[in-house]
């Protein structure tokens, strides 16, 4: 899809304005997300990208264009429809799940697609998993379908995200193991102190404040999986401050006995300077 995006992008705008956009694009279902960059302010040239992927790509039925980056405590971006059907609601395929998702109103990133099956691919059979940010339920329901976990806890603050999590645990029938929770993750985390193997925290704003809640919960040692934003020069370098950060923040803490990174990754770029980092984390209480 790059590839194509590319070369409509070249085609339609210049080589030159083109390159702004080069791998700042999403595809959702049939729905297309261009990413604004910061420094380009006409709407017009993107309506015409869009309607020039809508003729080209047959599959894509709707663009729009973020404007804003991800905010908020629901995790939003403003969108702006450029070309196609004027609708946010289609149906995303991952890894063999099939999920009910809506772009306006919850967050959801292709992007993690591989984290998504690493994660589910670790997962033990017995196990009971606790994603903190679960969003419409990707890592829960693609974990209950690729593993034998025994609970996948699901929890979400956004309303509409809790409900597309509801509809989409019964599209891919796993009612009997992901449990959808509908509420604040830093406050209902607390019900369930001391019972999981392995906790999920994809929600990089929040990362580091929900690590202590994440180490109560554990049943005595296990795996955390933390996903958190570091600005660093290099890959090498956003991997390092990312291990020095959460290694700091679990040597303070009293309720950890030992705890070992084992294992790392940059997940994607966001920005200048800036990455999305992985770490997993095995932690025995004290």
């Amino acid at each position: 899809m790059a590839g194509i995006v590319r070369r409509i992008a070249s085609r339609v705008l210049g080589e030159d304005a083109a390159k702004k956009i080069y791998g700042g694009m999403d595809v959702v279902g049939d729905i297309a997300i261009i990413r604004k960059p910061v420094d380009f302010n006409d709407i017009d040239v993107f309506r015409r990208l869009g309607e020039e992927i809508i003729r080209s790509v047959k599959y894509i039925r709707s663009v729009w264009l973020a404007v804003a980056p991800v905010e908020g405590e629901y995790r939003l971006r403003k969108l702006i429809h450029l070309a196609g059907e004027k609708r946010t609601e289609t149906i995303y395929r991952e890894h063999g799940c099939v999920f009910k998702v809506d772009i306006s109103r919850t967050y959801i990133s292709p992007r993690l697609s591989f984290e998504h099956i690493r994660v589910a691919k670790l997962v033990n059979e017995g196990e009971t998993v606790i994603n903190m940010f679960a969003g419409v339920g990707l890592f829960s329901i693609i974990i209950a379908r690729h593993a034998r976990p025994r609970k996948v806890i699901s929890i979400d603050i956004n309303p509409d995200a809790y409900r597309l999590m509801v509809e989409n645990v019964s599209l891919n029938r796993v009612e009997g193991v992901v449990e959808p929770v509908l509420g604040d993750a830093l406050k209902i985390i607390d019900l369930y102190r001391g019972s999981a193997e392995r906790i999920l925290l994809p929600l990089p704003e929040l990362a580091l404040e929900a690590l202590p809640k994440a180490v109560d919960s554990l049943r005595g040692e296990g795996f955390i999986h933390v996903y958190d934003f570091v600005r660093a020069n290099d890959k090498k370098a956003a991997l390092d401050e990312a291990s020095r950060k959460y290694a700091g923040a679990l040597e303070e803490s009293s309720h950890v006995d030992a705890f070992n990174i084992t294992y790392g990754r940059v997940v994607r770029s966001v920005g200048p300077r800036r990455y999305q980092v992985v770490l997993d984390i095995w932690v025995r209480k004290s």
